[in-house]
Order: C-alpha cells, then structure tokens, then sequence
C-alpha cells in the first residue's frame, strides 16, 4: 500500500509540473476556425454486411 501510494503521489506531481510547465514550452495552439461549407445530408450512411445479410442496428432494446 505504501508503494502504491508512493507512485500515486510521484507521478501525480510530475503531471501536475509538466501542466505548469506546458503553456511555457509548449506551442501556441492554432485557431480552430469552422468550416463554412454545408454538411451533405443526403449522403446514405453505409451498412456492414455480416453473413451476407445487412447488418441494421437494433435502435428499439424491447424488439429482437
């Protein structure tokens, strides 16, 4: 039990310097900017096939 707590608490400050440490050393992040472009909605998600018959999710638990 000692020795577990002892990793605990190490590796616990070495996260906690590291997130310190990260906006200093680390990169600036990039704007993330939204695509302008519309979503298409018309695009049919595609079906496995297993055993040769389509597989369709079961959306309803109470139907088998």
């Amino acid at each position: 039990m000692f020795l577990l707590t002892t990793v605990t608490l190490c590796c616990a400050v070495i996260a906690g310097v590291l997130a310190v440490l990260e906006p200093v050393f680390g990169e600036a992040p990039e704007k993330q900017v939204a695509d302008s472009r519309p979503i298409e909605n018309s695009a049919q998600a595609q079906v496995r096939v297993v055993g040769g018959a389509p597989f369709v999710p079961n959306v309803n638990p109470r139907q088998r």
